[in-house]
Parts: structure tokens; C-alpha cells; sequence
């Protein structure tokens, strides 16, 4: 598990705007990020141990928001180099280190990287989308704004992997379309504990209410 040093003075900063003491759970949305076996299952491409370390708090958030009331959503990253409007940036696509190619097809659809966990646990009721950047809020390469915003969700859980990465941009762009956004600091994962602390920071000052699980926990149950 990750050691997080979240100084005082940037949650102190972050409070006046982000802190959140009550939310309505019914327009509340537990957003998993990139739970895939490319980023947990050891021997993947893009797998480190802080991300199979946070999988029971990953669940239980999830868990807490479906008893609350709330709906629960979990992101694929893809790669799709057919559809024209997914495919990656030319420059991207002309990248010749095999670790591109192979770090590629690891989240092509089908393919073992791409795959959800099989410790995540998915209910009847959840639903599963793909993306296809970091942000899962990045209009025109993923649908999950527009379907939070047909069922009034206002306010979200995030938690998943990479926290430096794909966890926060999509915090940052969901705090710029209007939500409030949690961020769970021991249920998202990055490589390193100093990369993980760095995202931690930024978003507890500029973005996001950063709490660890047993916190969010407690206050979808308020």
C-alpha cells in the first residue's frame, strides 16, 4: 500500500471550496478507473503492486455507494486504431518503440490486459464503459458525462489506477464540468509513492475533497 504524505496545508488550502460534509447519495457516482488486468495482474505491461494492494477498498467504496443508493460505473482504457475518432494522435501511431506497440495491444478490446480484474467485483446494475484517453470525462472519447448528467449525478467517488494519471485527469476534468469530486487517496494507485503523493497534492488543493476510504465510506452511510 502506498505511504501517503498529503501535507495539512494543501488539504487546508482545498477546504474551503472542496470539502464536502453531506451529499445526496442518489446523485452520487462511484467512478472506478481503469481497474484492468493491464494495470494489476502481475506480468502485465503496465502492472505494479499499489494497484492489486487497493482492491478491496476499490470495492468496498463501490459496495457503498450501490447500498447508499448510488450507481457505480467502471472504465476500460482503449485502444482502437479503426475508428477514426478514438485512434491515437498521428505523431502516437508513428511511434516505433516496441514498448508502444506493446503496451497498445494490451488494452486493445479482447485482449487479457483489457479485461477488468477478476478481483473487481461487478454487479447486476453496474455499468462498464471504455474510454479512449486518460480522462474519462474528455469529450468525444468517452460517453460517461453525458450518461451522469441524464440521471442528475452532481457528485464522485473516484478511485482506480493510475492515481497520476488516468485517476486524475479525470478529476480534474469532472471538478471543470461541475462536479464535486472525492478522491480516494487509498484506493487509487500509482507506480510510486512520490508520483502518488504528487497527484495527491495537486488535487487537494485545486480540485478535489482527497479522503481515504474509510471517510467516504462513512459519509455515503450518513
Amino acid at each position: 500500500m502506498h505511504r501517503i504524505a498529503l501535507p495539512e496545508w494543501a488539504v487546508a488550502r482545498g477546504r474551503p471550496v472542496h470539502a464536502l460534509s453531506q451529499l445526496d447519495p442518489a446523485r452520487t457516482a462511484f467512478v472506478g478507473i481503469d481497474m484492468q488486468c493491464a494495470f494489476t495482474s502481475a506480468g502485465q505491461v503496465f502492472a505494479n503492486p499499489h494497484a492489486l494492494d487497493i482492491l478491496d477498498n476499490v470495492n468496498r467504496l463501490a459496495r457503498a455507494c450501490r447500498v447508499a443508493g448510488g450507481s457505480v460505473w467502471w472504465t476500460r482504457q482503449t485502444v482502437d486504431d479503426h475508428d477514426p475518432r478514438h485512434a491515437d494522435p498521428h505523431w502516437l501511431r508513428l511511434a516505433g518503440d516496441a514498448s508502444v506497440a506493446t503496451a497498445k495491444a494490451a488494452l486493445r478490446a479482447g485482449s487479457d490486459g483489457h479485461a477488468l480484474h477478476p478481483g473487481i467485483k461487478v454487479r447486476p446494475g453496474d455499468a462498464v464503459i471504455d474510454k479512449f484517453r486518460y480522462s474519462a470525462f474528455l469529450p468525444g472519447f468517452c460517453d460517461l458525462h453525458t450518461r451522469l448528467q441524464e440521471t442528475g449525478v452532481d457528485t464522485l467517488v473516484i478511485a482506480g489506477t493510475l492515481t497520476n494519471c488516468c485517476c486524475e485527469s479525470s478529476a480534474r476534468d469532472a471538478f471543470m464540468l461541475g462536479y464535486r469530486v472525492l478522491f480516494a487517496a487509498d484506493a487509487t494507485a500509482a507506480v510510486s509513492d512520490e508520483e502518488h503523493n504528487a497527484a495527491l497534492l495537486n488535487l487537494a488543493v485545486m480540485f478535489a475533497d482527497v479522503r481515504r476510504t474509510d471517510d467516504i465510506v462513512a459519509l455515503l452511510a450518513r
